[in-house]
This record gives structure tokens, sequence and C-alpha cells, in this order.
């Protein structure tokens, strides 16, 4: 899939996501090497700790149907300027990925920015 069909995906996650306390929604759509797509979306929740971020609730889908290998991410939110993911979603991401793994961060028009892992978060825990 190619890069503009990937953000597309995660633009439309975006009306599913449960961010009632923030209005902040996010989506992601995470492209796997058998060519699969899973998607995520952000869920809230009052403690805030409890809150799922979209790349974490898409990676974690993929994990528990048996994916463990990816290719890239897209990742958007109705921003003016693109988002990226948290430390939490980066930390969590370096268990599946590798340096070289993708992300598209996408503001709210489809505008992009593409990064490796290794960008975002240079040293791993």
């Amino acid at each position: 899939m190619d890069d503009l069909n990937l953000i597309k995906a995660s633009v439309k996650m975006q009306e599913s996501a449960y961010a009632v306390y923030s209005n902040f929604k996010v989506g992601a759509a995470l492209l796997c090497s058998d060519g699969s797509v899973i998607t995520g979306c952000n869920v809230e929740n009052k403690s805030y700790g409890g809150t799922i971020c979209a790349e974490r609730n898409a990676f974690t889908k993929a994990v528990s149907e048996g994916q463990r290998n990816y290719e890239k991410i897209a990742i958007s939110a109705s921003t003016d300027k693109p988002v990226i993911p948290c430390g939490i979603c980066l930390q969590f991401m370096s268990e599946f990925v590798s340096d070289d793994f993708i992300l598209l961060c996408a503001d709210g028009s489809g505008n992009y920015v593409k990064y490796t892992f290794r960008e975002l978060l240079p040293i791993r825990f």
C-alpha cells in the first residue's frame, strides 16, 4: 500500500476515536509485511493513565492477530501540524520495529512528514 492510501486509512480511523475528554482524535494504520493493514484509534479514559493511543491500539491488535512483521505506520490527527507518537508509544513500538521502520505522521489535511524510527527514538530503552 502506498503512503497516501495508508494515511487515508489512518484519517478514516479518527471517526472511531473515543476522545470525549480531550476531543483530540487520532487514527493509525499499520502496514504489515504480508500486505494487511491493521488500524487503531485512541480510546480515552477518565483516569488518563488508562488511555490507549491509536498507535498502541493498532500494534496490540496486530500482535493479537499473530502479526509480528511490519513495514510502516501512518498516524494522523485533525491538527494544523503533523503529529508524532508520544514517548510511551515510541517505547512500545521499539519492541516490534527496526530502526528503519517508517512512520508517516500527518495533519488534518493529509500533509505528512516521513520519519524513520531511529529519527524519533535514537536511543532505545
